[in-house]
């Protein structure tokens, strides 16, 4: 079953696992409406919060680049 939600905003997602971290960083960078944006942009009908969440938490400095926020390297 795929469920997609037209209203959701990456502030009120309920990431799990690695993308937790990268949500939280997109929120305080003030970089979220960019991403909601962009987001929509990539996928016009809609995604599936799994899929929003593997982007979150797999594909992190692409996201990172894309929103112009300096990824950290330790």
């Amino acid at each position: 079953m795929k469920i997609i939600n037209e209203d959701l905003d990456i502030r009120d997602f309920k990431a799990w696992s690695g993308a937790v971290e990268t949500q939280k960083r997109i929120v305080e960078e003030d970089k979220w409406r960019e991403f909601n944006e962009w987001m929509e942009e990539i996928f016009p009908d809609g995604l599936t919060e799994t899929k929003l969440n593997d982007i979150l938490w797999f594909e992190e400095e692409w996201v990172f680049e894309e929103l112009g926020i300096k990824v950290e390297k330790i």
